[in-house]
């Protein structure tokens, strides 16, 4: 198994699949902070935190996350659209369905995620879809393809979500764009080399296109480095934001393989395979 990669300031969305004979095919949607942690408490059951709706039905396998959210509040909209594609306005043009004989649930559930990534606000945030089962992997159709930074990645993940006081103190100075003071939310080039510090708002407006309001990426005032957005805010929360690793072999992932092979786990889930 492949070691999980760390992930600063979590929220995600994700997909489960149910493996039970008696409930297989069966998928649920829903948001975490801790992926590891939330996949425990749904096939553990409700005593354990998980949801009614996935309670008594397990193993459940999580298969896909999408993370990258600013916050809370924007990955629990990101769930309740996927959840009810035709109940959100930002879908409704599209009448989504479930193809009858010819689609299952999770394909489906994958076709509208494909959707509403090609919609906005989702379609300019920094997010990254993340496939942890790579035996349920989907590519996206060309005609649905996820914006250019939107990154597809595979492999298990591990949430680290920063504390107050971990974040990194800030140290007035002037913003290279404007020539104030700069007090909080300073904003500084991923270039190590580069000495760049400006208000994010300041570099917000430097990057956004006419009739926008979310930016995506941009080259530095500064060095002309060209840089991803989501990657400044990260560094400015303090996480890390190293680019992937690049190698030869795929990653693979068994998140809740502890608990689909542990055989103490199925004297716990006897009435759900039987």
């Amino acid at each position: 198994m492949s070691e999980p990669e760390i992930v600063d300031d979590f929220y995600g969305v994700y997909l489960l699949y149910n493996i039970n004979p008696k409930y297989k095919g069966r998928t649920y949607i829903g948001y975490t902070r801790d992926p590891l942690r939330r996949i425990m408490q749904h096939n553990r059951g409700t005593w354990a935190g998980g949801a009614h709706r996935t309670n008594n039905k397990g193993p459940w396998k999580m298969v896909l996350i999408v993370h990258g959210f600013p916050n809370n509040i924007s990955a629990l909209r990101f769930e309740w659209a996927w959840q009810n594609p035709n109940k959100t306005t930002r879908l409704q043009h599209l009448d989504l369905k479930k193809i009858p004989r010819k689609e299952t649930e999770i394909q489906f559930k994958i076709r509208v995620l494909s959707e509403m990534l090609r919609v906005g606000p989702w379609y300019r945030l920094p997010l990254t879809i993340r496939w942890l089962e790579q035996d349920f992997y989907q590519e996206f159709p060309p005609e649905r393809k996820a914006p250019h930074h939107i990154p597809t990645c595979y492999g298990p993940i591990k949430a680290r979500n920063l504390k107050i006081s971990q974040l990194p103190p800030t140290l007035y100075s002037l913003c290279d764009i404007c020539s104030t003071s700069i007090y909080d939310n300073k904003m500084t080039c991923l270039n190590t080399s580069c000495s760049l510090a400006v208000h994010m708002t300041c570099l917000a407006e430097h990057f956004l296109p006419p009739g926008e309001y979310v930016p995506i990426e941009g080259r530095c005032p500064l060095c002309k480095a060209n840089l991803k957005w989501g990657d400044l805010v990260r560094k400015l929360k303090g996480c890390q934001y190293a680019d992937e690793k690049e190698t030869d072999e795929p990653d693979t992932c068994t998140q809740d393989k502890v608990f689909v092979d542990n055989n103490s786990w199925f004297l716990d889930c006897n009435d759900d395979i039987l």
